[in-house]
């Protein structure tokens, strides 16, 4: 079986910046990757550090001219922008507390977003970010990447058609066991700064990983959360963020139903990697997904027994396939669902263009919304532990 994938041409690959993700940088690496498996996009500016002598050394490993090799997010925006051939878009991926000021910079130049999540480490700035986004005009994406999976678009999609009834059940958990010893006293860069309120923001797993959790079981169940229980925990000595979360979630009615649900976000839970996992279970059925293992998604339907659907398989639907790259039985995995999402936000980009335009209506990706939500749910977490697991308001 082809793909059933169908990609806008234009004038070229999209030219794009990046913020952060330097040397040592895992996560800027993974969007350099993700940016180009599609060719949609070529990498010629960037700020790769805080610190201006990395930055520029980190530009000299990856290419970059040296007129286009930045010290700071701030000269690269204001360069960019005067430039015939600046950079159309930005990829934002700093600690979370640089996010407001960068992406704030490019949108006011009028270059589009691509964003790290969460999307702010304040529901303030992610508040001020969005009045921005929509002054600006510029396409804004928050990289929950996750959605990008085929058969959780598959998955999206047998939810929307009713093949599940009135959902009535979500859960999503997402356990790693990386911060089980202190990482961040043993030279751990990325534990330092996550477990750092001034740069992480008020949530440690359940800004991390969590609003992933919280993201993916919205994006797929369509439902909107009324209000939040959150029990958050510090086990890791001398930490101020949390690294183990239990939340139980009420959804506002839909289809007759108030559905209920349940989010555990760990990373202090020893022999899980990178554990997401959802379920979600209606009046006609259930599914079930692994990221593990995802190019597998379990149906099933009430009294039948379980339909294992996979990607590009029989069962299989259009919306699957069109992020689907090769035949099944070959799998795909963390990078191509990161991928889509880039060549979603090309998609967006492209048709943007065009002055007024709009993109396709089958494109899918984060918005900056959701990145507000994003923020508010943590902090709502937050809220509620503080008060001892209080019921409270997104």
């Amino acid at each position: 079986m082809v793909s059933g994938r169908s990609i806008e041409s234009g004038s070229g690959p999209i030219r794009y910046g990046m913020v952060g993700g330097g040397q040592g940088a895992f996560i800027g690496a993974v969007h350099r990757i993700a940016a180009r498996i599609d060719g949609e996009f070529e990498l010629v500016a960037g700020a790769f550090s805080s610190e201006p002598a990395r930055a520029k050394a980190s530009g000299r490993e990856l290419g970059i001219a040296d007129d286009r090799n930045y010290g700071t997010f701030a000269e690269m925006a204001k360069a960019e922008a005067k430039r015939p051939d600046g950079i159309e878009a930005v990829a934002i991926v700093t600690p979370n507390h640089m996010h407001y000021p960068a992406a704030k910079a490019f949108l006011e130049a009028g270059i589009h977003v691509i964003c790290d999540k969460p999307l702010t480490s304040t529901l303030a700035d992610a508040k001020k970010l969005a009045a921005v986004a929509k002054k600006s005009g510029c396409v804004f994406v928050l990289t929950h990447n996750y959605t990008g999976y085929p058969m959780i678009r598959q998955a999206r999609e047998m939810v929307a058609k009713g093949q599940l009834g009135a959902i009535r059940l979500v859960q999503a958990e997402y356990p790693q066991d990386w911060l089980t010893e202190a990482a961040e006293k043993a030279g751990s860069k990325q534990a330092e700064w996550r477990v750092d309120p001034k740069r992480s923001g008020a949530g440690g797993s359940t800004g991390d990983i969590g609003t992933h959790a919280y993201n993916l079981a919205r994006f797929v169940s369509g439902l909107e959360l009324d209000s939040l229980a959150a029990d958050l925990s510090a086990f890791g000595a001398g930490r101020v963020l949390d690294d183990n979360a239990n939340i139980m979630l009420r959804f506002k009615e839909a289809n007759g139903v108030a559905a209920r649900g349940m989010i555990w976000a760990s990373q202090v839970a020893p022999g899980n990697e990178n554990g997401l996992k959802l379920r979600i279970y209606g009046t006609k059925g259930g599914l079930e997904w692994v990221q593990a293992d995802p190019n597998y998604l379990w149906y099933t339907p009430f009294g039948q027994p379980k339909q294992l659907l996979t990607r590009g398989g029989a069962g299989s639907m259009p919306v699957a396939a069109r992020v689907t790259r090769v035949p099944p039985g070959h799998p795909e995995g963390y990078l191509e669902g990161f991928a889509n999402i880039y060549t979603e936000a090309a998609r967006a980009i492209r048709a943007a263009r065009k002055k007024g335009g709009k993109p396709p209506k089958d494109v899918v990706y984060p918005t900056i919304d959701d990145g507000v939500e994003g923020v508010a749910f943590v902090e709502a977490c937050v809220k509620s532990s503080k008060k001892n697991a209080a019921w409270t308001k997104l």
